[in-house]
């Protein structure tokens, strides 16, 4: 019998590789924060002894959660500024309150918090855009959780640094400062076409190149954006960046909502990554991105939550029933989309478009252990006739009781390991009063 870390058994497990795969009474082990096997129970218990063994008689068991577009810090404003168009939020209501408040300390604080929500519904895995990238950096690490931190590059001045190349010259010592840290990785991150000129989109293309990381931009979110690329550059954005050799297979294109088909077959044939965040989409009224058409082209489609200002809640469970939901509707084809596909757009894509996906996003031997228990035997889950049915269109983010990030076990019975609730609550009430008193 082989000595292991851990030893966790479930009444299901969901996989995701390969795809459709629904296991019942099997075990995962684990050792030094990786997986080392997955059978089934009874063979578990004859073949390891686990120092740990968690038995979960009435869960079914998921890879931890990618959620592949936020600003985690942005959930200190959360609820700020509701019911309004993006250039609105963004010129009239976000802007002005980050140029009077984010620092190190706003950056910290909020990373921390929004690392909290989003491990509670069983994400493990975040990739961030903002300013102050080693204070997410701290706050992920603090909290035990993966991040893909973005070196974000944008024309105007802020807090953090004077000019695009000032960014970028930050972003990339925040980069070497974390080199060989398993729980960080990186992407470039020019905010978007509208707010980067074509200089530094240059340079991040070049530098994405040297550096082999991928490139996380906001890209085609809203029909003015595209007006305004087109007025000012008189092509449409996604166009822009080609000439700029922006897209590739490392381009991540947050939201991706209105694109045309030849702009699909772009993306397709250049093996582009798509981040669809349908609630942030929703609530902007900025549209619905084309997610069948994306994925019947071959293009890897995962999902973001984006950020809490313009979401009001970092829950991929969430973006994974409205994803589905909303692609049956506008499909007119109920079998679009089902539950298990849903659950890969919430995991193994998400991985795979940070490049990830060989240590991430499945159970799979080799592979982190970043793991993720949803409870299946409340009232609003009962009776459970296929549990990634249940996972997808019946639980919430309240079902998750244990996750794991390399092993390590960062929630327990719903309740955090290595964070003080009641300091961050204190610590979201005085961001809270500093915010609203502001002039």
């Amino acid at each position: 019998m082989r000595d292991i870390d851990t030893l966790v058994h479930a009444a299901w497990i969901a996989p995701v590789e390969p795809a459709g795969t629904l296991l019942a009474d099997h075990a995962v082990a684990i050792h030094e924060g990786r997986i080392v096997d997955l059978l089934p129970s009874v063979e578990a218990d004859g073949r390891y002894a686990g120092r740990k063994v968690t038995r979960l008689a009435r869960h079914l068991l998921v890879p931890g959660l990618v959620n592949a577009h936020g600003h985690a810090a942005m959930s200190l404003l959360r609820g700020l500024a509701d019911d309004l168009p993006l250039m609105t939020w963004l010129q009239e209501h976000m802007w002005p309150a980050e140029a009077k408040h984010v620092s190190d300390e706003f950056v910290h604080d909020g990373s921390l918090l929004a690392a909290a929500e989003m491990l509670r519904g069983g994400t493990t895995c975040f990739n961030d855009m903002y300013f102050f990238p080693e204070a997410t950096a701290r706050a992920s690490l603090r909290a035990g959780m993966r991040a893909s931190l973005g070196i974000i590059a944008i024309d105007f001045p802020s807090a953090y640094a004077t000019d695009p190349a000032n960014y970028l010259h930050k972003g990339l010592a925040t980069r070497d400062r974390y080199a060989g840290e398993d729980l960080l990785s990186f992407c470039l991150a020019p905010h978007a076409p509208y707010t980067v000129g074509d200089e530094t989109l240059a340079k991040v293309a070049t530098l994405a190149d040297e550096l082999d990381i991928p490139v996380h931009t906001h890209l085609h979110e809203t029909a003015d954006e595209i007006a305004g690329g087109q007025a000012q550059h008189g092509v449409r954005p996604l166009e822009r960046l080609r000439r700029l050799g922006l897209v590739g297979p490392r381009l991540i294109a947050v939201h991706s909502v209105h694109l045309e088909g030849h702009e699909i077959d772009l993306l397709a044939r250049e093996r582009a990554s798509v981040v669809h965040c349908p609630s942030s989409n929703l609530k902007l009224a900025s549209g619905i991105a084309p997610v069948t058409q994306l994925r019947a082209n071959g293009i890897t489609v995962a999902l973001g939550t984006d950020g809490a200002g313009s979401n009001n809640r970092l829950d991929l469970l969430t973006e994974a029933r409205t994803a589905a939901l909303l692609a049956k509707g506008v499909s007119g084809d109920p079998r679009t989309l089902p539950a298990h596909e849903a659950l890969a757009m919430a995991t193994i894509d998400g991985a795979r478009a940070l490049g990830l996906d060989g240590s991430i996003g499945s159970i799979r031997p080799g592979k982190w252990a970043d793991l993720a228990a949803v409870e299946l035997s409340s009232l609003e889950t009962l009776p459970c006739f296929d549990p990634v049915s249940d996972l997808v269109y019946a639980a919430g983010r309240e079902h998750v009781t244990h996750v794991w990030v390399a092993g390590d076990l960062r929630l327990a019975d719903r309740r955090l390991a290595g964070i003080d609730e009641e300091e961050l609550k204190a610590k979201a009430a005085w961001w809270r009063q500093r915010i609203r008193n502001a002039p």
